[in-house]
């Protein structure tokens, strides 16, 4: 599969540019992610490498296929300077592990949460997951593997999280438009939900 992984390089790169930095995390039991950097002007780029190796499987199927099932890799984009948001590196790779960890399929309108802050003093301990196709181009993959997904994530406040499971993923994305939210600002206090 490390030639689906050069292709997913490939695609962030010509979307992104030359990453800046990266780290790679190895779980027990897990392949391996890498977490790469991009800095675009004010704002730098989070790509994660590696989530999508292998297809993510849905943990009540009895068999998996090796090669059908979504893939996708995670893409965090946030103003630079603001934060140490440096530090969002191993969320952001447990985050992409936990298809492998704990049989989840992320798809758009999720909640992933790392149950700590994404970098230090960060209002955010969990993320919404957004729609493909807009920074970074979905990848198509030979038949029969489905395309990577570059899926865009949102940090949420813990009181945004709370709101999103009862009133769903578009009423809260409603709620940023409304207000003029900027998702990008890594200190961003939380919308008001009242």
């Amino acid at each position: 599969m490390s030639d689906v992984l050069a292709l997913v390089e490939a695609r962030l790169r010509t979307a992104l540019g030359e990453p800046d930095a990266r780290a790679a995390i190895t779980f027990l039991g897990t392949d391996r992610i890498e977490v790469l950097r991009f800095l675009d002007g004010d704002v730098v780029r989070y790509a994660t490498l590696g989530m999508s190796a292998q297809p993510m499987a849905d943990p009540a199927a009895v068999v998996t296929d090796p090669l059908r099932g979504p893939r996708a890799e995670l893409v965090l984009s946030v103003r630079a300077g603001r934060a140490d948001t440096d530090k969002v590196l191993r969320p952001l790779a447990v985050l992409a592990a936990s298809p492998q960890v704990e049989g989840l399929v992320v798809a758009p309108g999720a909640s992933l949460d790392t149950g700590e802050p994404l970098w230090p003093g960060a209002p955010f301990t969990s993320v919404l997951v957004a729609e493909s196709g807009g920074l970074v181009e979905d990848l198509e993959l030979d038949a029969p593997m489905d395309p990577v997904r570059f899926l865009p994530l949102l940090p949420m406040t813990p009181n945004e999280a709370a709101w999103k499971r009862v009133q769903g993923a578009a009423a809260l994305e409603e709620r940023w438009l409304r207000h003029g939210t900027d998702l990008r600002d890594p200190l961003r206090p939380g919308v008001p939900l009242g």
